[in-house]
Parts: structure tokens; C-alpha cells; sequence
């Protein structure tokens, strides 16, 4: 009995350390199993990403009808101020400046937040000491508050779920006057629509109250301040659509672009992946059939 034990730990240590190494046939194929399920994972999201390309070149489409019938408030704008003969006019002080940030609340849409808010930035650093903004979205919102969180004065949200009309800018317009901010200018900073690939940081002022009164044609007539007031606010929703309007036809064509080149650089990957499981694969299969033909061969 002592002879047969004896004889038995030889074996047994040779046994010993190879039971926790797994064969090199089940690593190969826990890698694969990886990669198939990595593919499997990148597949879907080419899928989700070719859908959301579909979704906003349908969108893009209806901002862009929209955006070229709100021009038309835009014209009215202008030729009001065209034939009162508004200029710009430079107070003996500082003029409070009013920053108004178009944005949205929404992602997945490139670096069109990061340009209006990088250019709220330069704007902002000409006269930081009388300057406030007002951000129209929560993408925005969040980049300003880390760098200029005493500037911001008012926030709006739910932005961007749908094409902006008229009532929304009226809207805003009445809140920022029943708000009390004091300003003496108001710029509007937002994405100016290039084309279906291409936008850019703009930079638009809106005339005052005080400007309209001091133009040269309204000087002309007597007239009640309600008039002129309400011109003013009329000119501040009209150009807050505006820039509402525009600025959802450029997210919808970054968005656009987002997705096609997520989608590109996915197939991309799933090439590559396809590629690196074959190549195993075909190494597993290569080294079972070494060891069915040493087999036979010893046999």
C-alpha cells in the first residue's frame, strides 16, 4: 500500500500545478467570446446611431422650413430700424450690457454648446464688470455656470424638444422685462445656420428702448412711451425667435453630422473586430486540428 502511494505523488505532482491554468484551447476561447460579444455591442450602436442620423436629417428638414419663414419677423425687425434711422448710440458711462446665450437642452450634437458658449466668453471679457446673461437652455447653462457663475442672471429650460415658434420668443421677451434686469443693450448670441454642414458662433444686437427714442424719424413725431416700449419688446421677441429658429436648424444639422460619423467610425470598429474574431478563429480551429492529427499520428 505504501509502495503504490509512494509511487502515486509523482504523478499527482505533476498534476498539481496545471489545475489551475485553464488549456490554452479555453483561453482562446474566452477571447473570443469577448470579442464576439464587444461586436455584438458595437453592432447595436451603429444601429442606434443610423437611426438618430434618420431622425435628424427628417428634422433638419422641417428647421429649415421654419427657419426661412421666420425670416421674415427679421426683415420686419430691420426695416423698422432702417427708416427710424436707429444707430447706435455710446452713453458718457459703461453701458450694462445684456448677454442672451441660445442653446438647448439637449446633447449628442457635436460642439454647437461649446461654440455660443466660448463665444459668451470673449463677449463677456471686453466688459466683465457690467455685463449679465441670460442662457435659453441647459447645455449652455451648465459650461457658463463653471467659469461665470456671477454673471448669469436668469435660466430657461425645456429648449430645443421641438421647433421654436413665435409664442416662445414672446414668452421670453416678457419674462426677461417683467425680470427688472437693468440693460442697456442686448446682444444675442447663438448659432448662425451656414449650411447643412456648417455653423457658427453669431453675434447679434438688439436696439433699445432709449436707441428708438433718440433715432432721428421717431424724434420727428410725439409719441407715448407705451409706443416705443412696446416696439422694443416686439423687436426683442422677434429676434429671440429668431435666433431660436436658427439655432434649432444648426443642432439638427450637427446632430446630423454627429451621427453619420458615430456611424462610420462603428462600422470602422466592426471591421476591425470582425477581422481580430476570425483571425482567432481561425488559430483555434488550426491548433484543434494539430492535436487531432498528433493524436492520430501516435495512435
Amino acid at each position: 500500500m505504501s509502495m503504490l502511494a509512494r509511487a502515486a505523488r509523482p504523478s499527482l505532482g505533476r498534476i498539481t500545478p496545471a489545475v489551475g491554468a485553464a488549456p490554452a484551447a479555453a483561453r482562446n476561447m474566452a477571447t473570443l467570446r469577448e470579442i464576439e460579444l464587444r461586436l455584438k455591442s458595437v453592432k447595436n450602436i451603429e444601429k442606434i446611431t443610423k437611426s438618430m442620423k434618420m431622425i435628424a436629417s427628417t428634422k433638419l428638414a422641417r428647421a429649415q422650413r421654419a427657419m426661412n419663414a421666420a425670416k421674415i419677423y427679421g426683415i420686419a425687425n430691420t426695416s423698422v430700424y432702417e427708416h427710424a434711422e436707429a444707430e447706435k448710440t455710446e452713453s458718457e458711462g459703461k453701458t450694462k450690457k445684456l448677454f442672451i446665450v441660445v442653446s438647448s437642452d439637449r446633447g449628442l450634437c457635436g460642439g454647437i454648446h461649446s461654440s455660443v458658449s466660448k463665444a459668451t466668453r470673449r463677449e463677456v471679457a471686453k466688459d466683465p464688470a457690467d455685463s449679465k446673461i441670460i442662457v435659453l437652455g441647459d447645455k449652455s447653462k451648465a459650461q457658463l455656470q463653471r467659469q461665470l457663475p456671477g454673471e448669469i442672471a436668469l435660466t430657461f429650460n425645456q429648449i430645443g424638444k421641438d421647433i421654436p415658434t413665435f409664442a416662445d420668443g414672446a414668452v421670453i421677451a416678457d419674462q426677461i422685462v417683467k425680470s427688472g434686469i437693468e440693460y442697456d443693450s442686448v446682444h444675442l448670441i447663438y448659432n448662425k445656420f451656414m449650411s447643412a454642414i456648417s455653423y457658427e458662433a453669431h453675434v447679434v444686437e438688439v436696439f433699445s428702448e432709449q436707441t428708438l427714442k433718440n433715432s432721428p424719424n421717431f424724434r420727428v413725431y410725439e409719441m407715448e412711451d407705451d409706443v416705443t416700449r412696446d416696439l422694443s419688446e416686439f423687436a426683442l421677441a422677434n429676434a429671440i425667435f429668431a435666433a431660436l429658429v436658427e439655432g434649432h436648424a444648426s443642432e439638427q444639422s450637427s446632430r446630423r453630422n454627429a451621427m453619420d460619423n458615430a456611424s462610420k467610425n462603428a462600422g470602422e470598429m466592426i471591421n476591425a473586430l470582425t477581422m481580430q474574431y476570425n483571425r482567432g478563429r481561425q488559430a483555434v480551429i488550426t491548433n484543434e486540428l494539430i492535436d487531432i492529427i498528433t493524436g492520430a499520428s501516435a495512435l
